[in-house]
């Protein structure tokens, strides 16, 4: 996935000086918001919040003689928006991420030390930035110095290496609204420069000079200032992209087709049943009678539900009824429904019967177990460079969230507990959580010590 422009078109611009960065900054931006996958992550975030972009702007039309089309405001306009892309992509994302993550060091004590380096919203974030990652193709996590932040594809211009592809800059922008200046943040490998829209509200002016990612202030006891007193930056840019899949793109790319046929097939089904009347009436050797007249005979008949026709001439009624096309709209719906989910690789919790065996039930998710090991892949490897920015070698370590026949789990994890260690048999009981296991080890420990400072107590009253 590449930015409509590239580092090196900065460095063409600015020619290693300050001079025409402001400039820059907002002729990217611009480029960005013209470009291909911007557009389809702005779609994929109405898609998202169930908005689906394709049945809210469909309207019916008519055709005039002349081949004119026009809005047919008298029919029914029922538009239904199904949830299956939030839904399907908040299951993948969660299936990986759910139980947050945990990494292969640990202290004495148990405790996961790389975690706490991560701060306390680490697990949140990672989620968030994996979720975007599925939906827009990429997220981008910026590390400032004790915790992480999450830039949206919708929010951030990324500046790739035209060499080796590489993240070298980026810029991460807001505005509120059209008439409210726009803020826009430049992130260099050297530190970074927070630019503000002018009066004009076009162009862009330093609102606040380069400055490193480290800085060290303090505070000046005569007169409460801070002053600078130390600064520094990271050996790379502290900003690591993270793509939901190989394929670096949208999730919305190959399943908003199908969404859409299943929301205007199911929109239709709503407007057949809101223009057609259960029962209608024809009129027969009632030539005479006026829309007005026609108005009031049906009013009446709907009060009274006994109409008096003098059939001497020919004249009646005759009710109708209309049945409209059901089982195989159904059949279709179904159809795609069942479609979705085998194309996205996700469990419908519908295809389990409640005695599964976990063989049947590792066998229904063996789909998803695909497609988590490609998203965590990528999850990993912007973890891995995200701690390498802080001077950490680790691993992290993904706990899938997925139902199972947890007796089932348990009596097999107990038929092998004379050949594991305690933790190994904590870590594999499905109704323990990782950070229980340290705090279950550490009590079992404590316990044993109050034990076994109990039998030494017993034992020498007993030789006194």
């Amino acid at each position: 996935m590449a930015a409509t422009l590239t580092y090196q078109d900065y460095e063409r611009v600015t020619n290693g000086g300050e001079s025409g960065v402001a400039e820059f900054v907002m002729a990217a931006i611009m480029s960005h918001k013209n470009s291909d996958d911007y557009k389809m992550a702005v779609i994929a975030d109405d898609y998202d919040h169930q908005k689906n972009t394709t049945i809210t702007q469909y309207s019916r039309t008519l055709y005039s003689m002349s081949g004119v089309a026009v809005t047919d405001f008298t029919a029914a306009n029922n538009r239904l928006c199904s949830n299956f892309f939030s839904r399907l992509n908040t299951q993948r994302c969660l299936y990986s991420l759910g139980n947050g993550v945990s990494f292969i060091d640990v202290d004495e004590s148990g405790e996961d030390t790389t975690k706490e380096l991560l701060g306390k919203s680490f697990d949140h974030n990672i989620k968030e930035s994996g979720y975007y990652a599925l939906i827009h193709g990429v997220s981008f996590l910026y590390w400032d110095m004790e915790q992480t932040h999450i830039f949206k594809l919708t929010e951030f211009v990324p500046l790739y290496d035209e060499s080796t592809g590489e993240l070298r800059a980026g810029i991460r922008w807001w505005q509120l609204s059209e008439n409210k200046p726009m803020i826009a943040v430049f992130y260099e490998e050297d530190g970074l420069t927070r630019f503000r829209s002018g009066g004009d509200n076009k162009g862009l002016e330093v609102d606040r000079e380069k400055q490193a990612y480290k800085t060290t202030y303090e505070r000046v006891p005569f007169d409460g200032t801070e002053e600078l007193v130390d600064e520094e930056n990271y050996g790379s840019l502290p900003i690591v992209p993270m793509y939901g899949s190989r394929l670096k793109q949208s999730t919305l790319i190959g399943m908003r087709e199908m969404i859409d046929a299943y929301d205007l097939i199911r929109s239709g089904f709503a407007n057949d049943l809101a223009e057609c009347a259960e029962i209608y009436w024809i009129v027969n050797n009632a030539g005479g009678m006026d829309d007005s007249d026609l108005v009031k005979f049906r009013d009446r008949l709907k009060l009274q539900h006994i109409a008096v026709v003098d059939g001497s001439d020919g004249a009646g009624i005759t009710p109708y009824t209309q049945n409209i096309p059901y089982t195989a709209r159904q059949a279709f719906l179904t159809e795609i429904r069942n479609g979705l989910y085998e194309d996205f690789g996700a469990l419908d919790v519908h295809t389990i019967a409640a005695s599964a065996t976990n063989d049947h039930i590792d066998a229904a998710y063996q789909p998803m177990d695909e497609n988590a090991g490609d998203f965590e892949s990528w999850v990993r490897k912007s973890i891995v460079q995200l701690l390498a920015l802080i001077g950490v070698d680790d691993e992290p370590i993904f706990t899938r969230d997925r139902i199972s026949n947890k007796m089932e789990q348990v009596e097999m994890v107990l038929a092998e507990a004379q050949y594991l260690d305690e933790e190994t048999v904590l870590r594999k009981l499905p109704n323990i959580s990782p950070e229980e296991v340290a705090i279950v080890m550490e009590r079992r420990q404590a316990e044993d010590m109050q034990r076994l400072a109990m039998t030494m107590e017993g034992g020498t009253e007993g030789e006194v």
